[in-house]
């Protein structure tokens, strides 16, 4: 699987946004904000392709965590980007 790219990444005050692109005006139910572990992970994901093992990886080479809840985590992670429709 592969992040879109058409989707944009965006600074926000202190939060961080992704919305669709060709949004003049944001449009609220097309905005999603992220964490910042989301935000790590979505950085170090673009462009590449991923599968759940490359991003409980990147949780363990970036936090402190066991590495059965960075599966878990990951498993999240992936779901939420899947349902949303930021995968292709």
């Amino acid at each position: 699987m592969k992040l879109r790219g058409d989707l944009q990444l965006r600074k926000l005050g202190d939060d961080h946004i992704l919305v669709y692109p060709g949004q003049d005006q944001l449009d609220a139910s097309k905005v999603y904000t992220f964490n910042d572990t989301a935000v790590q992970i979505w950085l170090e994901l673009q462009g590449k392709e991923f599968n759940i093992e490359s991003v409980t990886a990147v949780l363990l080479n970036n936090y402190e965590v066991e590495e059965s809840e960075a599966e878990r985590d990951a498993e999240k992670l992936v779901k939420q980007f899947e349902n949303q429709g930021f995968l292709i």
